[in-house]
């Protein structure tokens, strides 16, 4: 029979293992190596089999063997080594403790999904494991910042594949204190509560549990509650579990209830509020309506500077080039919650206009929550250089007037945590080289730091624990009382891997590899030089199309011609993961360009020596450079998607078999040199870019610090800076309809120009009201192409204010060197200008001379 309800009963430890409480409850233990090996040392078999969680461990080991450790003086004492290395870790000084001049205070980093570890599944994908990476490097580098989620009573899901190769989902339930989770209470015990007022006369409650990520709180808000009625009680049910209101109650409790429970642990523990708040993509949109609404009520501040205030000190991130990974929820849907006093204070119609898409082509129906989160965020990028590039044009209507390459959203590649990611075996080789797990430093390259030998035999050790792992879940899958003969030779340790896993929507293409099923079969069979190809994902529940394909792909690797050298490796999460990544000699990524924002994947296989074969798309766009692996051509010309998917299947299957079989299969003395020359480049060269370590650092240096500089800016003296900010705007936005460009002069340039002459422009406009402190004039030059365009990396020259001309404009003036040669062009634009605008084109108000 089953359980109404589960809970964990934790053993009572004796003094000299007290220190294993803390260790536990502390997830540093999932990147550190000597943490995690002192966990599992009390009984290997049974760290495997409780999922290899630490709070488990303690649950599940019994008070005998607790006694028993007590007495070995050995494990006492590196138990007390471990406890000690957590307090230097946690109370040091480190990376942002150094960093000279004005920093944040405290910032908050709001995610839908947090991918910590796979004893925590909280996460679906690259968005999650990317916030997870986030807080870990941040804990790191000791930036002070509190990742805020939701707690998903059944994660997402658990996946298992039918004998008719269709995913099934399963959703057991979490014990959050078995996870080594922590209740927040407030000073008399009682647990904090977050409550949210809806419509109907409905209340929102929600606990709030704490896990710390060594150095960083993380936030989760569950619903799981006594004050709750049973249907609020399943708004944290699964993640991504339902739509409609039921997702609008989640992303209302991550955005409204994240912000307060931030503030009641803040209160608790002496923390200042925070000064930067970084909204993980758009589902936390509504925290910047939360604080608007504070500072409405509290502070007496208007609708217009409260935004301002909000704006200035909220970084947004967009994920995805794709529109439909963007939440929308219905207009109606939205106005019944802005008015059912969530939001006091709060104008409900000019609330809902931050959302709607209001450009030509858009559905003012519907309420876009990235619209939301550009609105409120001053500061908002991609995470790749492409990425960025195309969200200035997917998002490019909101800044109507401005071209695209101006549009105010930069990029910051992501990147990975190398402690989490890289395999021990290859940790353990790079810090008896270099002393350290990091990577920014590592030179691979170096044959007398590191030889061939060693490095092949740590790859090989890797590729064999993938094989023996790929046996076990197949084993598990398929058995009914007995392992079929045919799993015991599943793969082959010798045999060029390839992987492939992630998410499976139609864009990332899982089974592109099964265009020409007759090539691809004779690439797995060769005789002499085969090939095999590892893979994994889950499909959304709710998407179909995502199962076909998963589908289409398990019914192919079962067919006896190729059983054995092609597997799909069910319910892939963070624990596969760590087996996938450094057992594979090759990653595969091939989505339809530009869809994959960054894919982060590929890094992680790339930091444990793999090498990169993939659509020039996301990160691997801006860091291929030919010796780190293969790029498979993109059919841009192709005339449809049909033909597209055949061209670059087959440059897929060339690649394979011209270029990474003769080079693999290459050896002198057993070794394939010329590989690991590839190899070696690829772990030194994107060991020092491709971590989340470097990726936080530019977040602190190019966002966080604007942000919170920007905040305290607008906030000093009575908020007068906000409320300045405001006044100009308003003012600017009602005059600009007026502003204009009467005429441009130029003179000081012969007919033949030559480098060194001098140009001089004056340019004569039309204020209407506005001063000249309230705009600025720029000359905008350099080379121009065959259509008189002016090139990307022009050149700005701003003009200066004059003498008032007879007819009322007003003169701006300036004298410009030609250092350019060549094909040669100017023109003149008038712009507000503020101190505290981020961007020159920020407000979308831009006036060119005609």
């Amino acid at each position: 029979m089953k359980a109404i309800r589960t809970f964990t009963v934790r053993p009572v430890l004796a003094a000299s293992l007290a220190p294993l409480d803390r260790l536990a409850s502390n997830w540093r233990w999932s990147w550190s190596r000597a943490t995690h090996a002192l966990f599992a040392s009390m009984d290997p078999v049974l760290w495997d089999e409780i999922g290899a969680n630490p709070a488990r461990m303690l649950g599940a080991l019994g008070q005998e063997r607790l006694d028993e450790l007590a007495r070995d003086e050995e494990f006492v004492a590196r138990v007390r080594e471990e406890d000690e290395r957590l307090t230097a870790y946690l109370d040091g000084d480190r990376w942002f403790q150094q960093l000279e001049g004005d920093k944040p205070v405290h910032i908050a980093y709001f995610s839908p999904e947090f991918g910590v570890d796979g004893s925590l599944p909280q996460y679906s994908g690259g968005l999650g494991i990317l916030a997870g990476d986030h807080l870990k490097s941040a804990s790191d580098l000791g930036v002070p910042l509190t990742g805020v989620g939701l707690f998903y009573r059944a994660g997402y899901f658990r996946q298992s594949i039918g004998d008719d190769g269709w995913q099934r989902e399963s959703y057991p339930l979490l014990d959050p204190y078995g996870l080594g989770l922590t209740l927040l209470r407030n000073h008399e015990g009682a647990p904090v509560e977050i409550a949210l007022d809806l419509p109907g006369d409905r209340r929102l409650h929600a606990r709030v549990w704490v896990a710390d990520i060594g150095r960083i709180p993380l936030l989760l808000l569950d619903s799981e509650t006594p004050s709750n009625t049973d249907e609020m009680r399943r708004v944290t049910d699964r993640l991504y579990g339902g739509g409609g209101e039921h997702r609008l109650l989640q992303e209302l409790l991550l955005g409204v209830g994240g912000v307060r429970a931030v503030r009641a642990w803040s209160e608790l523990n002496g923390r200042p509020t925070p000064d930067v708040y970084h909204t993980n993509e758009g589902h936390a949109g509504f925290q910047g309506l939360e604080r608007m609404s504070e500072l409405i009520t509290h502070d007496g501040l208007s609708f217009d500077e409260a935004l301002a205030q909000v704006r200035a000190g909220t970084v947004f991130t967009t994920h995805t080039p794709v529109p439909a990974g963007i939440d929308r929820f219905p207009r109606d849907l939205i106005a019944d919650f802005l008015s059912s006093g969530l939001f006091q204070g709060l104008d409900a119609g000019r609330a809902i206009s931050l959302g709607l898409e209001t450009w030509e082509g858009g559905d003012q129906g519907v309420f876009n929550m990235a619209v939301l989160g550009l609105h409120l965020g001053q500061h908002a990028n991609g995470v790749s250089v492409l990425h960025g590039e195309v969200s200035r044009g997917m998002f490019g209507m909101l800044w109507p007037g401005v071209d695209t390459d101006e549009v105010p959203i930069t990029s910051i590649t992501n990147g990975v945590h190398a402690p989490t990611w890289v395999h021990p075996a290859l940790k353990a080789v790079s810090e008896r080289a270099w002393g350290d797990a990091h990577t920014d430093t590592h030179d691979w390259t170096d044959r007398n730091v590191v030889s061939d030998a060693e490095l092949w035999g740590v790859r090989q050790q890797m590729k064999g624990e993938l094989v023996a792992e790929a046996r076990r879940r197949v084993a598990a899958s398929v058995s009914n009382g007995h392992t079929p003969s045919w799993v015991e030779d599943l793969l082959d340790p010798e045999v060029l891997t390839i992987g492939f896993a992630r998410r499976v929507p139609t864009y990332k293409r899982l089974t592109l590899m099964l265009r020409d099923p007759e090539r691809l079969t004779r690439l797995l069979t060769d005789p002499e030089r085969p090939v095999q190809i590892v893979i994994g994902g889950k499909s959304h529940p709710a998407d179909d199309s995502g199962k076909i394909l998963i589908q289409q792909l398990v019914r192919f690797s079962r067919d006896p011609k190729v059983r054995g050298r092609i597997v799909f490796l069910p319910d892939y999460d963070i624990t596969l993961a760590k087996d996938l990544y450094p057992g594979c000699d090759v990653w595969l990524n091939n989505p339809l360009r530009p869809l994959e924002a960054c894919g982060t994947s590929g890094m992680k296989a790339a930091l444990n020596g793999a090498l990169n074969l993939s659509i020039l798309d996301g990160w691997w766009d801006e860091w291929y450079d030919g010796e780190n692996g293969w790029a498979i051509p993109t059919a841009d010309t192709a005339a449809n998607d049909e033909e597209r998917d055949d061209d670059e299947a087959a440059a897929l299957y060339d690649l394979i078999e011209h270029q990474l079989v003769p080079r693999f299969y290459e050896r002198e003395g057993g070794i394939p040199l010329r590989w690991l020359d590839m190899v070696r480049h690829t772990m030194t060269e994107l060991g020092k870019k491709a971590t989340s370590d470097r990726m936080v650092r530019d977040y602190v240096q190019r966002l966080y610090v604007p942000a919170a500089a920007h905040d305290v800016a607008l906030r000093a003296n009575g908020f007068l800076e906000a409320r300045a900010v405001a006044a100009f705007v308003s003012r600017v936005r009602e005059a600009w309809g007026r502003v204009s460009i009467a005429s441009v002069d130029s003179s000081g340039i012969p007919q033949q120009a030559q480098a060194g002459d001098t140009l001089e422009v004056r340019a004569d406009v039309r204020l209407d009201g506005l001063s000249p402190d309230d705009v600025a004039v720029e000359l905008l030059y350099g080379a121009t192409n065959e259509d008189d365009a002016l090139s990307r990396d022009h050149s700005v020259y701003r003009l200066s204010p004059g003498a008032s001309a007879a007819d009322g404009a007003t003169v701006f003036s300036g004298t410009l060197p030609l250092g350019v040669t060549g094909t040669f062009g100017y023109t003149v634009r008038v712009r507000p200008a503020h101190p505290q605008l981020v961007s020159p084109v920020e407000l979308g108000l831009v006036t060119y001379a005609s």
